[in-house]
């Protein structure tokens, strides 16, 4: 049982990290508007701004790493 939840735990954080790279890279984001209870969209918006966080850091660290270089 805590292993189960622990992989869905971490699905959701791929999750948000995916749609915080959308964000990055199209401007595309969630209408967090159209959820029409304000408890719910703030913990969206909370797990969204998680997300950028975990995505600002896993650049950071991938680039850092001589494995990775960046190309424009």
């Amino acid at each position: 049982m805590l292993g189960k939840l622990i992989h869905i735990g971490f699905d959701a954080l791929l999750l948000s990290a995916f749609l915080a790279g959308v964000k990055r890279t199209t401007g595309l984001t969630p209408a967090l508007a159209v959820v029409a209870n304000k408890d719910a969209r703030q913990w969206l918006r909370m797990y969204l701004e998680t997300g950028e966080y975990i995505f600002d850091f896993a650049v950071v660290f991938l680039g850092r790493s001589s494995y990775f270089e960046r190309k424009r």
